[in-house]
């Protein structure tokens, strides 16, 4: 088996000729490719990707399929350096993708990159919702609290979700927290034949259940109850704590004296040192 590249190895191969491909494909398959795209799946060796995305492109795989595995995990790619391969990835594969994940420990010059539309696009272009004005979240593999600081009064928001549940779990806990009044707009399967739009109040969602490729599309109405998070100075009891907590006057003045930057983290401001209710 060959040994998966180190960031080193990868500086070390700047100048060689690409032998990945990164492809980006929607729900409408093939059609939604351009002639590179599908040169590069069809004269693959080996061909990765989820079990929707290999049966979109079935056509043109001439390589050995292979589905990604469980847990996830991108060795079996790296370890097929310098052999033709490509790699398929729902939408745009840098956008919450798993060309974000590749790129980690290859050089720019290893691979092209065939990105197709984001679920994120998609839902704009339905909504006419210009997309630099809209507050963007993938909730794929994660709470769906961290939409919580995203709800304030007259926001847009897209979720990307994780499965068909997930809208009616959304719209509950936004409900419950005095936003039941928002708009929401379930877009499932977008640019496929099966695509769909449901639209309602988030309190009216129950529990309904969607397909399981859905991004959710908010416009924020609070009421009176609404719980609005401040985007600074979160009050003492909206955290779940066991009564050891810093006083939200002594956080605001530490963290203005630590003065954090972009990507930075420090113990108070890091997302899960505690959780909000």
């Amino acid at each position: 088996m060959a040994m998966t590249p180190s960031r080193e190895d990868s500086a070390a191969r700047a100048t060689a000729k690409p032998w990945l491909s990164i492809v980006g494909i929607g729900e409408d398959g093939l059609a939604g490719l351009g002639e590179a795209a599908r040169a590069a799946i069809a004269e693959a060796a080996f061909v990765f990707g989820g079990a929707r995305h290999i049966e979109l492109a079935a056509p043109l795989i001439a390589g050995e399929k292979r589905q990604w595995p469980s847990p996830f995990d991108v060795t079996a790619v790296l370890d097929l350096v310098g052999q033709k391969v490509c790699v398929m990835a729902s939408g745009d594969p840098f956008h919450h993708g798993v060309g974000a994940t590749l790129a980690r420990d290859l050089h720019p010059s290893e691979y092209a990159v065939f990105p197709a539309l984001s679920a994120f696009s998609l839902a704009a272009a339905r909504l006419g919702w210009p997309l630099q004005d809209v507050a963007t979240i993938s909730l794929h593999g994660r709470r769906i609290e961290f939409l919580r600081p995203l709800l304030h009064p007259a926001t847009r928001v897209l979720a990307l979700t994780s499965d068909g549940a997930a809208p009616a779990a959304i719209a509950r806990m936004i409900t419950e927290l005095g936003f039941g009044a928002s708009s929401v707009c379930v877009l499932e399967a977008m640019g496929g034949p099966n695509e769909q739009r449901t639209d309602m109040k988030a309190s009216e969602t129950g529990d309904r259940q969607f397909g399981p490729l859905n991004v959710l599309g908010i416009e924020v109405v609070a009421d009176d109850r609404a719980s609005v998070l401040p985007l600074a100075g979160i009050g003492d009891d909206l955290f779940e704590h066991d009564g050891q907590i810093t006083k939200r006057e002594i956080r605001a003045l530490t963290l203005s004296a630590l003065a954090p930057r972009r990507g930075s983290c420090c113990g108070m401001s890091a997302p899960d040192p505690v959780r909000l209710r």
